[in-house]
């Protein structure tokens, strides 16, 4: 991983110059999510694995993608996937509990289609993951793929902690 740079400010941050998001056709469920600011190919990705969509799209940020955004372009990355263990979109992790299927039908093939094309894949959904035993299916799933998964920690119950709470200068860990 190379050096943080610190010294970015969300001013010095230049808009993505591509961005687009897969949802379901009803739209009450987010597949993926993506944001290129780098030019040409290769490009280098980071894939965050979080718990569930909110209200980011193809066109704005919401405040979790808009922080994701930040670490990617501090670690020297020029695209950042957001994919979730759960692909119903909504602002309360409660909503997750109250929907027969949280997950969304082509879900775990967009976590896995993003964590293998990703040159690091960081796992941070928080105990939420815990609903369903999703996280744990997630990480065998990943695992079974060969996906190396990363970390900024684990939760005192065991799940990846989710970023919006991690400083900047915490760096992801190996699994």
């Amino acid at each position: 991983m190379q050096r943080i740079d610190l010294s970015l400010t969300m001013s010095s941050l230049q808009p993505w110059r591509h961005s687009e998001a897969r949802f379901s056709p009803c739209g009450a469920y987010r597949y993926r999510l993506w944001r290129i600011w780098g030019e040409g190919e290769p490009q280098r990705r980071l894939c965050m694995i979080m718990l569930n969509p909110s209200t980011a799209d193809e066109f704005k940020n919401d405040p979790t993608v808009e922080r994701c955004c930040r670490r990617a372009r501090m670690w020297g990355y020029d695209r950042l996937d957001v994919v979730n263990i759960f692909a119903l979109r909504s602002t309360d992790p409660q909503g997750l509990y109250l929907c027969d299927d949280p997950v969304g039908e082509d879900n775990d093939a967009a976590i896995l289609e993003a964590a293998r094309e990703a040159d690091l894949a960081v796992a941070a959904w928080g105990n939420h993951g815990r609903l369903g035993g999703r996280g744990g299916h997630v990480l065998a799933m990943l695992k079974s793929a060969g996906v190396e998964l990363h970390a900024f920690k684990l939760s005192q119950v065991g799940e990846p902690v989710h970023p919006l709470y991690q400083p900047y200068s915490a760096l992801p860990q190996p699994l």
